[in-house]
């Protein structure tokens, strides 16, 4: 679990995978529980850190957020840009900090030893990507909720105040209203 080594190319990512297998580590692929790793029955990147959302419209953000940061990084691996890899430690602080705290308190920047008002980090993330969310015809829709969930919080946040404004009884409602409820951004 938690933050995926850095793998030097796929072939370097099935060669440790099978090592994890032939150790008797993993019972199958299926078993890798990186926060984010490449599906082996899929072409495509799972990422678990936000494995699941209170609203659907707060999973079709994420989704179209990660597609976008994909495309972004081949893309500039296929300019030659080169790639930043943070140290492991430093991933897992930022990811335990971000779980513990949310986008209510400063995040810590991947690409510095510093805090940053969580707005301002995710919207570096939105300018990084946006390239890839103006081809795919995501730049609106993703723009908009990111904003709408700055405003109103994760599901998280939207849980914690539930309960304290009306206990479980409260929580019960919000979680069997707000994750079918689809709202505007």
């Amino acid at each position: 679990s938690g933050v995926p080594p850095v793998f030097a190319d796929a072939a370097d990512h099935d060669r440790r995978i099978d090592d994890l297998l032939a150790a008797g580590v993993l019972r199958d692929r299926a078993r890798v529980y990186w926060q984010a790793r490449l599906s082996d029955r899929y072409p495509t990147v799972e990422v678990r850190a936000m494995d699941v959302q209170l609203r659907a419209d707060d999973a079709v953000l994420l989704a179209g957020i990660v597609r976008a940061l994909v495309t972004t990084v081949l893309r500039d691996e296929a300019a030659g840009v080169p790639l930043y890899e943070p140290a492991p430690e430093f991933m897992t602080a930022a990811q335990w900090h971000a779980a513990r705290h949310g986008l209510g308190d400063a995040l810590i920047d991947p690409h510095a030893p510093s805090r940053l008002k969580a707005g301002d980090l995710v919207g570096r993330l939105i300018d990084y990507v946006t390239p890839a969310l103006d081809d795919a015809g995501d730049t609106r829709q993703v723009n908009g909720l990111v904003h709408r969930l700055l405003r109103e919080g994760t599901g998280a946040d939207r849980q914690r105040e539930a309960f304290r404004r009306g206990g479980r009884d409260a929580l019960v409602h919000l979680l069997t209203t707000g994750s079918t409820a689809s709202a505007r951004p």
